[in-house]
């Protein structure tokens, strides 16, 4: 019974560290909410934003319109804007699992990056330069979920449950952020300057909150953690724990399963077994972004309280709100059959399309409806696949495993910009309307 009882004490979810009442763990709690949120912060300021910025261009160039569009549409879909905010992430989500994993330089240039990419827009005097700025945040955001995911195999498993409710929360505050202070006037570039306070909180979370030297210290190579870096004390848990779990006849065995990714060659092949995880949640992203840049600024409902301009930007607050919902329940609620969430999700394309082709809506409130509907699937899908990662995977390979499926999502939503655009052109040019 004393060895079970030692054992018992051993962390499951971290493989190193005592189960002992940790007084200091909310501070890993409120850092992880708050980098979710800065994260993320940028990249949905630009979504949001993105209506505008194309308006504002098109307006600027005093030219006829070179289109045959039939409906009142801007000349591009703000799937463009999509693709710029999501592309340059998907660029550092497939090559950052197999980088050297130097934290503190990674999060400086998310910081960094975030910034630029305020400023860069909000001077932008060509189309080209708040495109270069909207890469920037992509780069930030893309680069700063793949470091904070991997980061977080080092910490308690509910790290990734603030983290989500952060990225979520991240939805509603950029959304409303950016809604509310256009709405009370401020011009695009006063908006952005004011929403530069976002890396600086970044800073503050990961250098001053989130705590760093109690933890063991992550591997040179992310998604190897090496046994060796951690303390020996730690190193003889672990092994106690290890020779437990190798009892249990229906375990894989340890060196098939447990054993750390050596090299380039044994990191492909761990791949496939990550397709349960990210299949579903990259058909996810691609229904639900498909919805918000490719339909949502189709759908408009004349002579109502909002303009077209406010409806856009309200259905972006509608489907945030939805997000964070769902990405702040996974303690309360959780599902493992997330390809269901991917069905559900491809049926709301389907009401989209006959709403943009018919207008058979009787209201704006059922399209608020809907849309959160939607926000709630697409934040279930993201919390549930990473949670039950956290919960499944061997510590040795986690950080791996969750940076890899970190570009699923990515991947879906490069995909849905991709088929936003010429589905937007396409509907354009067919007559119709309310």
């Amino acid at each position: 019974m004393g060895s079970s009882y030692d054992v018992s004490k051993v962390d499951s979810d971290e493989g190193t560290h005592l189960k002992t009442k940790d007084r200091q763990l909310w501070r890993d709690l409120v850092a992880y909410w708050i980098l979710g949120l800065c994260n993320n912060y940028g990249y949905v300021v630009m979504l949001s934003a993105a209506h505008d910025i194309l308006a504002e261009f098109e307006e600027d160039t005093h030219e006829e319109p070179s289109h045959d569009f039939q409906r009142e549409c801007n000349y591009i879909s703000t799937g463009a804007i999509l693709l710029a905010d999501i592309i340059p992430a998907l660029c550092i989500k497939f090559s950052g699992p197999f980088l050297p994993f130097f934290v503190h330089v990674r999060v400086t240039l998310c910081c960094g990056l975030a910034a630029a990419g305020f400023l860069l827009v909000g001077f932008a005097q060509t189309e080209w330069v708040a495109i270069v700025g909207v890469v920037c945040t992509s780069l930030a955001s893309g680069l700063g979920e793949l470091t904070f995911l991997a980061y977080s195999s080092k910490y308690n498993k509910n790290v990734v449950s603030t983290w989500s409710s952060g990225t979520g929360g991240a939805g509603i505050i950029g959304a409303v952020s950016y809604a509310g202070l256009r709405s009370l006037g401020l011009d695009t570039t006063q908006t952005l300057l004011v929403m530069l306070v976002v890396p600086a909180a970044e800073v503050v979370a990961f250098w001053g909150i989130l705590r760093h030297n109690h933890q063991p210290q992550i591997s040179a190579t992310a998604g190897s953690d090496n046994p060796g870096a951690t303390s020996d004390s730690n190193n003889d848990l672990q092994r106690s724990q290890e020779d437990v779990e190798k009892t249990t006849p229906s375990q894989t065995s340890y060196d098939e399963e447990d054993a750390p990714l050596i090299g380039f060659r044994e990191k492909i092949r761990y791949i496939p077994k990550m397709f349960k995880y990210m299949i579903p949640l990259t058909l996810v992203y691609l229904f639900e972004y498909f919805i918000n840049q490719g339909l949502f600024e189709l759908v408009y409902f004349p002579n109502i309280w909002l303009d077209k301009a406010e409806q856009y930007r309200w259905l972006q607050v509608d489907y945030q709100i939805g997000v964070f919902i769902s990405r702040s329940s996974v303690n309360i609620i959780s599902f493992k059959r997330v390809w269901i969430m991917a069905v559900l999700q491809f049926v709301n394309v389907v009401f989209f399309l006959f709403e943009v082709f018919y207008f058979f809506s009787p209201s704006i409130w059922l399209i608020f409806a809907i849309v959160l509907w939607e926000g709630l699937l697409g934040g279930g899908a993201y919390v549930n696949t990473f949670y039950r990662m956290s919960s499944e995977l061997s510590p040795n390979r986690k950080a791996f495993a969750i940076s890899v499926t970190a570009v699923s999502d990515s991947v879906g939503i490069a995909l849905a910009g991709l088929a936003a655009i010429p589905t937007h052109n396409a509907i354009c040019r067919i007559p119709g309307g309310r």
